[in-house]
């Protein structure tokens, strides 16, 4: 990761953007960070777009003060939160507290496509 940059406006087209296997990720569980500490400096927002391939997941993990919120663009996908599963469609959403244990499996035979909002874009007390 860069080291800490000042926040700054960006206009980008999201083809210049890498798509990441970022640790957790397993099978093809991909993601671009549109906007993020390592691209605009953000502190309070991270926000990107995932491309799972089918058998693709992150795994099973809980954050200690940043929420999320998931919006299923394509394909589909099992949700799980603590030990509740959920199957997630085009146009589906979750909204994820702290301390939540969740994963996601693209359960589907296509790529799931989902949008993840992350914030504070860091997961420690001090951000906040």
């Amino acid at each position: 990761m860069n080291p800490k940059k000042a926040p700054q406006a960006l206009v980008e087209k999201m083809a210049n953007i890498a798509w990441r296997e970022y640790p957790g990720h397993f099978g093809g569980a991909l993601s671009k960070a549109l906007a993020a500490p390592e691209n605009v400096g953000s502190a309070r927002i991270d926000f990107r777009i995932s491309r799972y391939a089918p058998a693709a997941y992150v795994q099973e993990h809980v954050h200690k003060v940043q929420e999320q919120v998931y919006y299923v663009l394509e394909g589909e996908g099992v949700l799980t939160l603590d030990d509740e599963r959920h199957l997630m469609r085009p146009n589906d959403y979750v909204y994820v507290p702290p301390g939540i244990r969740h994963s996601f499996t693209n359960t589907g035979t296509n790529g799931l496509v989902f949008l993840v909002i992350t914030t504070p874009a860091m997961d420690d007390e001090e951000t906040h």
